[in-house]
């Protein structure tokens, strides 16, 4: 079975990040006023806008697929400066530069499956921020009871238009493993014509480790870094009881 990665049009068609993450991200660039990395950047979502914007950005990502489709998308946007995207791995890179901001946007975070990965992407990001910078990332709130809902089920996520008339439904089947805190994710893209019919029809597989928000402050902590805020959206709400993702910015002790 492939990795998910690999269908980098049908990620882009279907992954459209959390509501009012662009415009989050961009304006605490700008307020950082340096250079950004982006990492877990994908097919530039987030690293595109900020480069039109004006700001020098570097993306990384494990994902070839997925570079590729950013650097398409960014001269397709007309952008030919600013954006530097390259292949590597977040919990081992060493760029011998400092950055204003590092940023893990959409949950990357939890693709780290195991304590000493946290910690060794941590350690990366620590030594590649600059004096007074900061590191922000965005995770999930776990709740128990959609454990319970999702668990060993098939769930439809969405259903895409295409401009030729065709539709892509994309399925997930969700296995969690909670002495672990891992969830197993089987997902499906499913093509269809104008007519219904079903013309393509691909399976990958990834796993994410969620984590619950006590432990992330204590995980940042032993990394030498200290939230100095705290978000339930990104529209800065108040992060609480009722929140589903948890927004934090952080700089070195």
């Amino acid at each position: 079975m492939s990795n998910m990665y690999q269908w980098a049009d049908y990620y882009d068609l279907t992954q459209r990040g959390v509501v009012g993450d662009v415009e989050f991200y961009l304006e605490q660039a700008k307020l950082a006023g340096g250079k950004v990395l982006d990492l877990a950047c994908g097919t530039g979502r987030i690293s595109i806008p900020m480069a039109q914007a004006g700001i020098d950005v570097t993306g990384i990502d494990l994902s070839r697929d997925m570079l590729a489709r950013a650097q398409v998308k960014a001269e397709e946007q007309g952008v030919t400066s600013g954006l530097k995207l390259l292949q590597g791995d977040m919990r081992a890179f060493d760029l011998q530069e400092s950055f204003s901001l590092i940023m893990i946007p959409f949950r990357s975070f939890l693709h780290l499956l195991h304590v000493q990965e946290q910690m060794k992407a941590l350690t990366c990001i620590r030594k590649h921020l600059a004096p007074g910078g900061k590191f922000i990332m965005n995770v999930f709130v776990p709740k128990i009871h959609h454990f319970y809902e999702e668990n060993e089920k098939m769930s439809l996520r969405g259903t895409y238009p295409l401009p030729s008339g065709e539709e892509v439904a994309m399925w997930d089947y969700t296995r969690y493993d909670h002495f672990q805190q891992l969830s197993e994710v089987t997902r499906i893209y499913e093509r269809t014509d104008a007519q219904g019919v079903v013309t393509e029809r691909v399976k990958g597989r990834f796993t994410l480790r969620y984590i619950f928000p006590a432990e992330l402050h204590h995980l940042l902590r032993l990394n030498g870094l200290k939230v100095t805020q705290r978000y339930g959206s990104f529209a800065k709400a108040p992060f609480d009881a009722n929140s589903s993702e948890l927004i934090l910015v952080t700089e070195a002790l």
